[in-house]
């Protein structure tokens, strides 16, 4: 299997997995109330949504060869626009949909904790 396969397989089980993480804590504060749910749904995907942004961003420029200073000036602008991306989708969910603070920073921390602790899973073989 290329090393571009495989990287694209464990990119897409670290989203899947941050996908139940978020589903998983949305079923769990909803069950305190509906509305917390909805918080927490929304400070999950201010993390998903942008590392999906990222990893299309990574894969559409992993096909080219560019010049090697371009891959870091690539990689830290997508990594700047992720950076961008979820500070503006934690303010939206903070002043217009008025979510509950507590359910949606839990969330977002908790999905966090995944992206860094599920490629070390994933990634182990033995």
């Amino acid at each position: 299997m290329s090393v571009s396969l495989d990287s694209r397989n464990v990119a897409r089980r670290l989203l899947l997995i941050q996908f139940l993480a978020v589903m998983a804590s949305g079923l769990l504060f909803s069950l305190k109330d509906p509305f917390w749910g909805i918080s927490a749904v929304c400070g999950g995907m201010a993390v998903l949504l942008p590392n999906m942004l990222f990893m299309i961003f990574a894969w559409r420029h992993q096909a080219h060869t560019p010049a090697i200073g371009r891959v870091a000036w690539t990689f830290a602008f997508g990594e700047a626009l992720k950076v961008l991306l979820t500070f503006v989708l934690l303010m939206v969910a903070l002043a217009v949909f008025k979510v509950a603070f507590l359910p949606l920073i839990v969330t977002w921390v908790s999905v966090l904790v995944v992206q860094i602790l599920a490629p070390a899973v994933i990634n182990n073989k033995g």
